[in-house]
């Protein structure tokens, strides 16, 4: 189960900078996470000011 980007996110991109793989990238509105890529490793979801990350259900 991959992490995704709520609609809250204000683009800041902490979260970019903080993904040891590189899985998340600017989007049309928002930034998006490829969840193929996605470690579950949760460092984008601590670094995220709005609180805007959270796993997918």
């Amino acid at each position: 189960m991959a992490y995704q980007i709520g609609s809250t996110c204000v683009s800041c991109g902490a979260c970019a900078g903080e993904c040891p793989v590189g899985a998340i990238s600017q989007g049309d509105e928002t930034y998006v996470i490829d969840a193929g890529m996605c470690l579950e490793c949760g460092a984008c979801s601590e670094i995220c000011p709005t609180g805007s990350i959270s796993l997918a259900e």
